[in-house]
């Protein structure tokens, strides 16, 4: 499978790919700064750059390791689904859409998958560069469970990590610092409006638009919000301190984490501590 896994998905690995994300971050870094608007803090932004080579170097030794489950499944998956025609390829991606829906909102609602996802929301400056702060190794602890059972019932690995990372090549693109309104697309996609709500860390509107390319989800699971009129959006991790030391941003929540499993007493309190909610 090539590419990199990162909280529980792939991405591109080339170094084109690699390329065209610097240079727009760079694009809208000069945009912003010509036209004096402050959207960049340069200390977090070479923060998340660090992180995102990090992300990369733990992805590319790691991504063999991660495609073993999915290897094995698919040598005794339940049927063969051919993806010839328009049908076979919409209906995967609908599915992978539902899937990252799930993973999304357990990263959320489930410490141990937290403890990764969470570096992606340290960053308190929303713009392209925070898109690729990424934790480490998410795939290693979970991630790519929810995604399995796709391959298991006969989608080639292949098809389903590809449009998984093709989604997340999408995503890329919802960072941006300000935000424009596409109109009716609203309604449907998964837009830079929606995701700026989802990285805000404002209690009204906190754990909320999941949706990867689609939005579609969040509105028929009710956990979709738009931004509140009445206060301006505001990101990182609710009441944590922010840091721009790349090391401490990647295993502050793990730390936290089994700092507070080993004092909880009782192997029932641990688990609850690992596998409950965050916070």
């Amino acid at each position: 499978m090539s590419g990199f896994f990162t909280n529980g998905a792939i991405l591109p690995q080339s170094g084109g790919f690699a390329l065209i994300v610097l240079a727009l971050m760079a694009a809208e870094y000069l945009f912003h700064k010509v036209n004096h608007m402050d959207s960049h803090d340069a200390g977090e932004t070479a923060a998340s750059l660090a992180i995102a080579a990090g992300n990369k170097i733990i992805g590319a030794l790691t991504a063999s390791l991660a495609a073993v489950p999915a290897i094995l499944i698919h040598q005794h998956r339940l049927l063969d689904i051919p993806m010839q025609g328009v049908a076979a390829w919409a209906a995967l991606f609908l599915a992978v859409e539902f899937c990252y829906f799930l993973h999304h909102l357990a990263m959320h609602k489930v410490r141990w998958l937290w403890a990764t996802h969470a570096v992606h929301h340290s960053a308190t400056r929303l713009n392209l560069s925070a898109a690729v702060r990424l934790g480490w190794g998410g795939p290693l602890t979970g991630g790519l469970l929810f995604y399995l059972p796709l391959v298991a019932l006969g989608f080639p690995p292949l098809a389903v990590f590809g449009v998984l990372g093709a989604g997340l090549a999408y995503q890329f693109f919802l960072h941006l610092a300000r935000p424009p309104h596409l109109g009716p697309l609203e309604w449907v996609l998964n837009t830079p409006r929606h995701h700026a709500v989802h990285h805000a860390s404002n209690p009204s509107v906190i754990d909320r638009n999941f949706g990867g390319v689609l939005i579609v989800f969040d509105r028929l699971f009710g956990t979709f919000a738009e931004a509140p009129d009445d206060e301006p959006l505001s990101f990182g991790v609710a009441g944590a301190t922010s840091s721009r030391n790349p090391l401490a941003i990647v295993v502050r929540e793990w730390i936290a984490l089994f700092r507070d499993a080993r004092r909880t007493p009782g192997l029932g309190g641990k688990l609850r501590v690992l596998f409950g909610p965050p916070g």
